[in-house]
């Protein structure tokens, strides 16, 4: 007789909003296996039309507090395009900065907090800082330089205000930068540090393959992270005003967030799947960090992420110190840095990448530079039909092999290895009202 299983995790935790992880089976044979999003939709796309152009990245970098960089980039990004808005080097080397630093934060608070804790048997962060003190102390440094940067360039800390279509509204001073610059450099042992310890704990991830469509963001002088092409693993590369084609979202019953499909049922985004495209342009720390791992693309275990993620941060911090450089010894001041718009109807779209993947912003304004139709799709949206994916393979595999209570914990790693944002991805209810 087979094994039956009754799992049903009520919330998953060490992510960021609620979901739930549901399996049965019954004589071995798996009945029901999915991550359910439970969170209430967010109407995000109905706030911004009617908005002008000025106020539309105020609204939607609201959509993540840890990603708001990355949206406020997105969708400024579909507003430029719009408007057919030229940037100038100086604009263009401060966004870059800005995103490279919210992408090592973010990469920093998931690989530290939220999944070493697995891998080292812990329920949480909090008994890591009494047993391993330094690390969680090596944590909070990194994580801190993407609010360090946010505050010089933008204006604030988290929610950016001075980063806005056509440039900034804000010259930050040489002072300032200099601080910046200091505070980056300070944390160059951390990185090697931060590749060291992820390699000492890698081997605790679950070794499980399920081949899968990586689709991001390509581009052919760079590893591709704030602009670019759209590639897919499976279907090659896309002009991004034609992301429709390759990213089609369904809903499922289980989810009040949408899915996503191309060619299979399923695909993938995340700093696996840039890794797996774009490998061969990380730069020599980042091509050494992978090494160090044991990390070769393609690669399809989706616990791996974790790696990929620390691949990321040394390969981005190093581009950081690279664009930092060139920053100080450019002319920053309103004729370079001020924005120039002239609205006019049209649509935009913008495809950027943020720590959990490709975000898409999509806008269409009237003459006026009035909003009049939106569509923004999250990364975790993305990912969600490819977690069933994964869960449903992973779990025949295991189920004569596993208890209950390892099989729950090994899927509660899976999840979190995507490093889900799961409010942010619950973003659009129609209602039709009678």
């Amino acid at each position: 007789m087979g094994k039956t299983l009754d799992i049903n995790i009520h919330h998953l935790t060490r992510v960021e909003g609620h979901g739930n992880i549901i399996v049965r089976a019954s004589d071995g044979k798996v009945e029901k296996c999915h991550l359910q999003i439970v969170e209430t939709p967010r109407v995000f796309e109905s706030m911004i039309c009617g908005l002008s152009w000025r106020d539309t990245a105020m609204l939607t970098c609201r959509i993540c507090g840890i990603c708001s960089v990355g949206h406020t980039t997105a969708s400024i990004q579909a507003t430029d395009d719009a408007f057919g808005l030229k940037l100038t080097p100086e604009v263009l080397a401060l966004r870059k900065l800005m995103l490279l630093a919210e992408e090592i934060q973010s990469h920093v608070l998931h690989v530290y907090f939220l999944a070493a804790p697995d891998a080292l048997g812990a329920g949480s962060v909090l008994p890591l800082a009494s047993s391993h003190p330094e690390v969680v102390k090596r944590a909070l440094r990194m994580k801190k330089v993407g609010n360090v940067i946010c505050d010089a360039v933008a204006g604030r800390h988290v929610h950016p205000i001075a980063l806005v279509p056509g440039g900034f509204t804000h010259v930050p001073s040489k002072k300032d930068l200099k601080k910046v610059q200091d505070y980056i450099l300070m944390l160059n042992d951390d990185v090697d540090a931060t590749v060291e310890t992820v390699a000492a704990i890698g081997g605790a991830f679950p070794k499980f393959e399920r081949e899968r469509e990586d689709v991001s963001l390509t581009h052919p002088d760079e590893y591709a992270f704030y602009n670019g092409q759209l590639k897919s693993s499976k279907t090659g590369v896309h002009d991004i005003h034609d992301y429709a084609k390759v990213i089609h979202e369904f809903c499922v019953e289980h989810s009040t967030s949408k899915h996503v499909r191309n060619v299979d049922a399923c695909l993938a985004v995340g700093a696996l799947s840039r890794f797996n495209n774009n490998a061969a342009q990380l730069n020599d720390r980042g091509q050494a960090a992978a090494k160090k791992l044991g990390l070769k693309a393609p690669c399809y275990n989706p616990y791996y992420n974790n790696l990929a993620q620390t691949v990321e941060i040394a390969h981005f911090y190093d581009e950081a110190v690279k664009l930092m450089d060139q920053i100080m010894k450019m002319d920053l001041t309103e004729a370079t840095l001020a924005p120039n718009v002239t609205p006019k109807a049209g649509r935009g779209i913008g495809l950027t990448e943020v720590p959990r993947g490709l975000l898409v912003h999509d806008y269409t304004y009237d003459e006026k530079g009035v909003c009049t139709k939106a569509n923004c799709i999250i990364p975790t949206g993305m990912n969600l039909a490819n977690i069933d994916h994964d869960m449903q393979k992973y779990v025949p595999e295991v189920i004569n092999t596993r208890t209950q209570d390892q099989i729950g914990h090994d899927l509660e790693m899976l999840v979190r290895s995507y490093d889900p944002c799961i409010s942010c991805s619950v973003h659009l209810l129609k209602v039709d009202w009678v």
